[in-house]
């Protein structure tokens, strides 16, 4: 908290709102926009250098559930006035813009596609330094988490344009459900209630696997039924090269992490709400073996199933930041007729 000490500012600071305005190309529809710059997950933060310590805080902290330190975001720092047209390419845009003469709130305004497509452009403007920061020790998280979920529509959208139909028919067959698995993917195993498909393409293996299970009692959506129905599932699916092995989750080092599933927007193709659980998986009685998880559940009321379609990643020694969001991305596309 700042000490501040002026009753009239932090009054102020209480009423703040956000103004969030969602435009599509900025009125650019007219003309050819460039395609963005930079690669995903990042961020070039656009503002003066008093302000970006807190900035930087929060868009490059670490991302939970992963077994080595990685953040949200890889960001670059570029004041306003080195701000040319050629960094405005940017796929990710944070614009902080503080002047007293011209604004006596803080209001956010969101833009897609303003200087070149797929872009996103959130412009912060503030009367001065101190009601920026204050702000943002408040709103930081949720502009963050706006720039993510912005990263996985973009993936959700390139994933529509080739899928494995094989997978597809399969997960609708056992699971009454539709997901944009990718083509790379083979089905590994599709049985009543459960569908597992792999891509052991290169350095990095990637899972995804699908099941459900009756709906009997509200208890069942609790994090620790969650976690026990994981471990059941997964224990008895995935083993390593010694007898006796087992997957499950890590619960010591980093313990698992539940919480309410938010729908990426209006027209998000989730059908329902449920939970999404991010954590760490291991091989037990076996080799030294891990990596991140991430599952969504969600209740059919129709049918009185709960489905939970889970990825999981193994890449030892190798970053697994960018590839867990791409594959998050992929459970975002479950749809239950």
């Amino acid at each position: 908290m700042l000490g501040l000490g002026n009753r009239n500012f932090m009054t102020s600071i209480v009423s703040l709102t956000m103004l969030v305005i969602l435009l599509s190309s900025c009125g650019n529809n007219d003309r050819t926009l460039p395609s963005a710059t930079g690669s995903i997950y990042e961020c070039v933060v656009v503002c003066n250098d008093n302000v970006y310590q807190p900035i930087q805080a929060v868009m490059a902290a670490d991302m939970p559930c992963l077994p080595q330190m990685e953040p949200y975001f890889n960001l670059s720092h570029i004041t306003p006035a080195l701000f040319d047209d050629f960094l405005k390419s940017a796929r990710n845009v944070l614009l902080i813009d503080i002047n007293e003469n011209k604004y006596t709130q803080v209001k956010a305004r969101y833009y897609r596609d303003a200087w070149s497509t797929p872009q996103v452009v959130c412009r912060v403007q503030a009367p001065s330094a101190d009601h920026f920061t204050q702000w943002w020790t408040t709103y930081g998280e949720q502009i963050r988490d706006w720039f993510v979920k912005e990263e996985i529509s973009r993936q959700t959208r390139f994933l529509k344009a080739g899928t494995n139909k094989e997978a597809r028919q399969a997960l609708k067959q056992h699971i009454g459900c539709d997901m944009f698995i990718p083509s790379d993917y083979v089905v590994v195993k599709d049985t009543d209630n459960l569908v597992w498909c792999c891509n052991n393409k290169g350095p990095m293996r990637k899972d995804i696997v699908v099941y459900r299970y009756p709906y009997t009692d509200t208890l069942q959506l609790k994090a620790e039924s969650l976690y026990s129905k994981r471990d059941e599932v997964m224990g008895k699916l995935v083993s390593g090269s010694v007898e006796g092995s087992y997957m499950g989750t890590e619960y010591k080092i980093f313990p698992p992490q539940c919480k309410e599933l938010e729908p990426l927007e209006k027209d998000s193709m989730i059908s329902f709400y449920g939970y999404e659980i991010r954590g760490l998986w291991r091989l037990y009685n076996g080799e030294a073996m891990g990596g991140p998880y991430v599952s969504h559940t969600l209740l059919d009321y129709k049918t009185g199933y709960i489905i939970t379609a889970e990825t999981f990643l193994y890449a030892s020694g190798q970053k697994k930041r960018n590839a867990l969001r791409q594959q998050e991305a992929v459970l975002y596309t479950i749809t239950i007729p």
